[in-house]
């Protein structure tokens, strides 16, 4: 079964993905609400899949994530952007 941990501060956002994790016959191995937790706890998870908030991110992604690299390199880790206008998705895509 595919372990996912769950980073986002929102608590709603983190329900629904839990609730689609779950559908999806996936197990949530872990959530957190801020990025030093999410850091703490990744390493100890043993996850296969790690879903982030890019509202989340310190104020250095790059360097955040290369951190987080090293902590769980063989985990696949999808950054969620959700809070960008129509304009700003499009031209990112």
């Amino acid at each position: 079964m595919t372990r996912v941990y769950v980073a986002d501060a929102k608590l709603e956002e983190r329900s629904a993905l839990r609730l689609l994790i779950l559908d999806l016959k996936m197990e949530v191995a872990g959530e957190a609400a801020d990025w030093s937790t999410t850091l703490a706890q990744v390493p100890l998870s043993r996850i296969d899949m790690l879903l982030v908030d890019w509202d989340l991110l310190p104020s250095e992604p790059v360097a955040a994530l290369v951190e987080l690299r090293k902590a769980c390199p063989i985990a696949l880790v999808v950054v969620l952007i959700s809070h960008l206008d129509a304009r700003q998705q499009a031209a990112l895509s």
